[in-house]
C-alpha cells in the first residue's frame, strides 16, 4: 500500500501528457460553422470634432464555441485613410493577424477615430468605414461610424487682441486659456455652441456681451437651441452630459474688465461659472447675467493666480465683485450656487434649485461674507445683498449663510421670496442671527416645481413651476423684468416668484 500513493501520482502525469488530456478551449477548431460575435454591430462616435481625436471605444470579440478559433485577420477596410486606428493586445495598429481567441472567451478591440476637416464646412457630416474579421474562412464586419462636426479652435494661449464676434455658424471649442484683452470686446452671437477641454477656461480682461442684441418676440422652448449660448465641456458622450467640474469657467479680471453682459445663456459642467476675481478689492468689476441658466458645478481645491488659497466652485463666485442677476435658473451647484467675498449681489426673480442627487452636498446654496479675500486688500470689503421674488431651496436645511451678517445687516434686503432656512426663521433679527420671516417672504413652504428630485419623477428635471406653487401670484410685478426666463410675459397683477411663470394646466 505504501507505494499505491506514489504510483497513482505517475499514473496521472503520464496522463496529462496524452493528446486527449489538452484543454478542450485550448484545441483550435477549423471548421467553418464557427463564427464569431460581436458586444456591437456598429462602433459609433457622434459628434467629433474634426482634427480632434475621439475616446477610445470598446467593440468585445466573442468566441461562443466550445474549441478556440484562430482568427487570421483583423483589419480595417480603409475607406477614409487616416480616420480610424485599432488597439489589440495594446498595440496600435491598423491590421493584426492570426489571433487566437479560446472557446467561451472573448478579445477586446479598442477603436479611436481623428476626422480631418471636410468640405461641407459647417455642417455634420458622416465618416464611415468596416472592421473586418476572417475567421476559418468566414468573412465577418463590423461598421464603423462617425458623425463629424468642424469648429473653430482657440488656445492654448490665444488672446483677443481686437473686437471679434463669435458666430455662431460652427462649434468653438477651447484649448487652454483664451484671453480677451484689455480694451476689447468679444461678441458672442445666438445659438453659438462653446466647447471647452479638460482645464480650459475664458479669462475676460476687457469686456463679454452675450445675445447683447437679442430682443426675442415669442416665448422660448426650454430646448431652444437658436437662441441660448451655451457653454459645455467637449466630451459629448452621454456619460458625460451631466458631470460637474469639467473645465474651470469663465472669468472677470479686476483691473481692466467691464460693462459684461451675460444674456439668454447656459453654462454647465463647469468648476465655476462666472467669476469676477478682484481679491484685493479694487473698484468692482459688474457682471450682468439675464435669462441664464447655471447648472452641474462643481470643484475642489480651485487655486486663483497668487492668492495662495484653495477654494470650492461655485455658480456665481465673486471675489469683491458686483452681480446682477435676473431670470436665472442656478442647479445642482455641487459647493454653492452663489458664493460672495464681498461685492454686491442682486437677484430679483431668480431660480436656486441646488439639488445635489449625484452627491451629498454640505454647504448652503448662497454664502457671503464681509472678510476679505486676501489679507492685502486695498479698502474693506463691503457685502450687498438684495433678493427679490426669488427661490432659494435646495436639498438641505440651511440653503442661506451670511457670515457675520450681523455686521452688515442694513446691506440684506431680502423680500417676496420663497426660502429654506431654520438658522434665519425668526421674523426679527435677534443678537447677531437674522430674521427673515418678514417682507412676505416663505420659509420653508416647498416651491413645487413641475419636476425635481423630491417630487421623484424620474431624472429629467423641470423647475417650472406646477399650478398648485406657493410661489403662484406672489410676486411683485417689475416694469424692468416684464418677462421670464423663457421669455413669457409676466402679468402686472398676478406675477410668480422665480426665473419661470407657472405651466398652464
Amino acid at each position: 500500500m505504501r507505494f499505491l500513493l506514489p504510483l497513482l501520482l505517475v499514473f496521472s502525469a503520464l496522463l496529462c501528457l496524452l493528446p486527449g488530456c489538452e484543454p478542450k478551449e485550448d484545441l483550435v477548431t477549423t471548421d467553418s460553422s464557427a463564427k464569431l460575435e460581436f458586444s456591437a454591430d456598429t462602433v459609433l462616435f457622434d459628434t467629433v470634432f474634426a482634427q480632434v481625436g475621439t475616446v477610445s471605444k470598446r467593440l468585445w470579440v466573442y468566441n461562443r464555441n466550445a474549441r478556440a478559433v484562430k482568427v487570421s485577420q483583423v483589419r480595417l477596410a480603409d475607406t477614409n485613410p487616416g480616420t480610424y486606428s485599432l488597439i489589440i493586445n495594446g498595440d496600435e495598429t491598423k491590421a493584426a493577424s492570426d489571433l487566437e481567441i479560446r472557446g467561451k472567451d472573448s478579445l477586446l478591440v479598442l477603436v479611436k477615430a481623428v476626422l480631418g476637416p471636410n468640405a461641407t464646412n459647417n455642417k455634420p457630416f458622416l465618416v464611415d468605414d468596416q472592421l473586418l474579421f476572417n475567421t476559418n474562412g468566414n468573412e465577418q464586419d463590423v461598421r464603423l461610424v462617425s458623425y463629424g462636426q468642424n469648429a473653430y479652435f482657440h488656445g492654448p494661449e490665444e488672446h483677443i487682441t481686437r473686437n471679434t464676434t463669435w458666430p455662431k455658424n460652427r462649434p468653438h471649442v477651447i484649448y487652454g486659456v483664451v484671453v480677451v484683452d484689455p480694451g476689447v470686446t468679444l461678441r458672442i452671437q445666438p445659438g453659438t455652441r462653446v466647447y471647452s477641454h479638460a482645464g480650459s477656461a475664458m479669462l475676460i480682461q476687457g469686456t463679454l456681451r452675450i445675445n447683447e442684441a437679442t430682443r426675442p418676440t415669442a416665448e422660448l422652448a426650454p430646448t431652444d437651441t437658436a437662441t441660448f449660448v451655451r457653454f459645455q465641456g467637449d466630451r459629448l458622450e452621454p456619460f458625460y452630459s451631466d458631470t460637474p467640474g469639467q473645465w474651470r469657467g469663465i472669468q472677470f479680471d479686476a483691473t481692466s474688465s467691464r460693462n459684461n453682459l451675460v444674456r439668454f445663456t447656459e453654462i454647465k459642467n463647469a468648476s465655476y461659472g462666472l467669476l469676477i476675481y478682484n481679491p484685493l478689492n479694487r473698484p468692482h468689476p459688474k457682471v450682468t447675467v439675464e435669462n441664464s441658466i447655471l447648472r452641474n458645478i462643481s470643484g475642489a481645491a480651485l487655486s486663483f493666480a497668487s492668492l495662495g488659497e484653495n477654494f470650492e466652485g461655485a455658480g456665481i463666485f465673486g471675489f469683491s465683485g458686483d452681480f446682477d442677476l435676473r431670470n436665472c435658473l442656478l442647479t445642482n451647484c455641487g459647493e454653492y450656487a452663489v458664493r460672495g467675498f464681498g461685492g454686491t449681489y442682486d437677484l430679483n426673480f431668480c431660480t436656486v434649485a441646488n439639488y445635489t442627487p449625484q452627491f451629498q452636498r454640505r454647504t448652503p446654496s448662497l454664502h457671503f461674507t464681509d472678510a476679505p479675500a486676501a489679507t492685502q486688500a486695498l479698502q474693506p470689503n463691503t457685502v450687498r445683498v438684495s433678493i427679490a421674488n426669488s427661490i432659494v431651496w435646495g436639498s438641505i436645511g440651511d440653503e442661506l449663510n451670511f457670515e457675520n451678517g450681523s455686521a452688515y445687516r442694513p446691506n440684506i434686503d431680502i423680500r417676496n421670496s420663497i426660502l429654506r432656512t431654520e438658522k434665519y426663521a425668526a421674523a426679527t433679527d435677534a443678537g447677531t442671527t437674522l430674521g427673515l420671516n418678514n417682507n412676505q417672504n416663505q420659509l420653508d413652504q416647498t416651491p413645487r416645481f413641475k419636476n425635481s428630485p423630491e417630487r421623484g419623477f424620474g431624472t429629467k428635471f423641470d423647475y417650472r413651476l406646477d399650478t398648485l406653487s406657493p410661489a403662484s401670484n406672489k410676486a411683485v410685478y417689475n416694469p424692468a423684468i416684464p418677462r421670464d426666463l423663457l421669455n413669457k410675459s409676466r402679468s402686472t397683477t398676478s406675477t410668480d416668484l422665480g426665473a419661470y411663470e407657472r405651466v398652464n394646466p
